[in-house]
């Protein structure tokens, strides 16, 4: 998917979020990036295989 240089880490590399963005809806919630992968307001993701990747735990303020 990745045509540029240096190519963005792959989808199932777990720096993916460093890919490139490609589109972005914020008005939605949501966004696309150059290896694949869906990425979501909320921190969850929907990776190219269609597996998810569930939200990050919000950890209360002390």
């Amino acid at each position: 998917m990745c045509q540029h240089l240096p190519p963005c880490p792959p989808a199932d590399a777990a720096g993916r979020e460093a890919a490139r963005l490609v589109a972005y809806h914020p008005e939605q919630g949501w966004g696309l990036l150059c290896n694949g992968v869906v990425f979501f307001d909320d921190t969850g993701e929907l990776l190219p295989d269609g597996r998810s990747v569930r939200p990050a735990p919000v950890l209360a303020a002390a």
